[in-house]
């Protein structure tokens, strides 16, 4: 019945309701010596304090440890704006895994059951899910959200509510019963009392395809995982506090399914309460990915879900939360102005730096001319002179670049045109001479500084990556 050896111990979930009820007898049958009941109190009914009283003295009577703990879910949903289902979730399971932790037990036990799995398989349905939805709850998984290595167990999934019925009858077993169950303001009694007795009408084993649904599903979802876990190193590029990083060009040479798996991996691993993303979430992200993957000039981003948006940045596609501070590594960025003199170098940071090198005359400057490496710049000396500034842009600054055989245009325009990631163009590095850009780095040089024919001399610039950079 359960993943665990006979020795460790387990935590389990009781409500005092049949469900409950029938899963600790279960248990203690094959587990006696090792099991922890727990009750949590949601203080949402009269009844509330009974119920907790009852549990008490039934893990008493077999002898078991016992731990109640209880809070106001309804003030936590209030403060948290959740739904009062969502809230005593959060808070029934952030109990039941402390006191796992705090007993060095092997994991959590609770009384899910197969009908509800199809309330939940339709309830994911409704709102728009994908794979991950439809394959509904797991027997056994772990929660990240609540601990990242305990296991939640639900030993009788596989279980129907008129089984579970007739095993409390059975062995005599006195459940208390939850109003709330009939109330229809909840979703989930909808589903059960009106809408899954309606499509039972049209067949009557509704309940059972889809459970077998979910099954089939889950096989082809944790094959999906797998193929996923298998193919990440090819495309995470690194990860940091609110990001995950995707190399750009790998992430779009796989097929959308699996473009999808590697997003929701990252945004799983930054959100771990995260239960799963509806399709229009998924619908922004892939026609995002789409249109990078058809020219769109990349700098552009959307928003997920959450609080998460997905940014590319040239080769790198950020998944992140709105706290997160992405990375400048990628980017050379200027701290404080300075200058380069011909000769030396100047250190931009982050492994970035820019030289400057003199290149005496009397030779063709073809190669100059022609240069169609951005990491390099070549200048008429007898224009720029011997040393440069070093320092970001000004409030509307303007710029006459390369081709450009009169006027200017604002160099904020210019870095945008260039595809320069918004947050990175305030400090992106500029080397001046004579007060104006000579060169934005990495980019393009201004008109006036280019080689000519009766260039006497040059020099040459150059923007290092730091080690180990693309």
């Amino acid at each position: 019945m359960l993943p665990l050896g006979a020795d460790r111990k387990l935590v389990v979930g009781v409500s005092g309701g049949p469900d409950s009820l029938c899963l600790l007898d279960l248990l203690y049958r094959s587990h006696p010596s090792t099991l922890v009941v727990a009750h949590f109190n949601h203080k949402l009914r009269p009844e509330a304090e009974a119920e907790a009283e009852m549990v008490e003295a039934l893990a008493a009577r077999l002898g078991l440890a016992f731990v109640i703990a209880s809070d106001d879910v309804a003030a936590y949903a209030r403060s948290n704006r959740l739904s009062l289902e969502e809230a005593a979730r959060k808070l029934r399971y952030r109990f039941l895994f402390k006191q796992a932790r705090r007993r060095q037990a092997g994991g959590v036990a609770v009384a899910h059951t197969a009908d509800d799995q199809v309330e939940t398989i339709l309830m994911n349905l409704l709102r728009g899910t994908g794979m991950n939805g439809l394959r509904g709850m797991q027997a056994a998984t772990i929660l990240p959200e609540f601990d990242p290595l305990l296991p939640l167990l639900r030993p009788i999934l596989h279980l129907w509510r008129t089984e579970v019925e007739a095993y409390c009858r059975e062995h005599d077993l006195q459940p208390v019963r939850d109003a709330t169950n009939q109330d229809q303001a909840y979703l989930r009694n909808r589903l059960r009392h009106t809408v899954i007795p309606l499509l039972e009408g049209l067949n009557p084993r509704f309940k059972e395809s889809i459970h077998r649904m979910g099954q089939s599903l889950g096989r082809d979802f944790q094959a999906l995982e797998d193929m996923v876990a298998a193919a990440w190193a090819g495309v995470h590029q690194g990860s940091g506090p609110g990001y995950v990083t995707f190399n750009l060009l790998p992430l779009l040479k796989h097929p959308p399914g699996l473009r999808r798996g590697f997003l929701h991996r990252a945004a799983l691993s930054l959100q771990a309460d995260l239960r799963d993303l509806d399709h229009e979430a998924w619908q922004r992200a892939e026609e995002f990915l789409a249109g990078i993957d058809n020219g769109r000039p990349a700098g552009g981003q959307v928003d997920l879900a959450n609080g998460l948006y997905l940014v590319c940045e040239g080769d790198a596609l950020h998944l992140a939360s709105r706290a997160a501070r992405l990375p400048f590594a990628d980017w050379p960025q200027v701290g404080e102005p300075g200058w380069l003199v011909v000769g030396g170098s100047f250190e931009l940071g982050a492994g970035w730096r820019l030289t400057a090198d003199l290149v005496p005359g009397g030779r063709d400057w073809s190669q100059a001319q022609e240069n169609r490496d951005p990491a390099f710049a070549w200048l008429d000396a007898g224009r720029c002179g011997e040393q440069f500034e070093i320092r970001s842009r000004r409030a509307g600054e303007r710029f006459q670049p390369l081709g450009m055989d009169a006027g200017t245009m604002k160099l904020s325009d210019f870095l945008v045109n260039e595809k320069i990631p918004e947050r990175a163009r305030a400090r992106w590095p500029l080397v001046c001479a004579g007060g104006q850009v000579a060169w934005v780095a990495g980019c393009r040089i201004a008109h006036p500084f280019r080689i000519q024919e009766e260039t006497k001399q040059a020099v040459r610039l150059a923007l290092l990556r730091p080690p180990g950079g693309s």
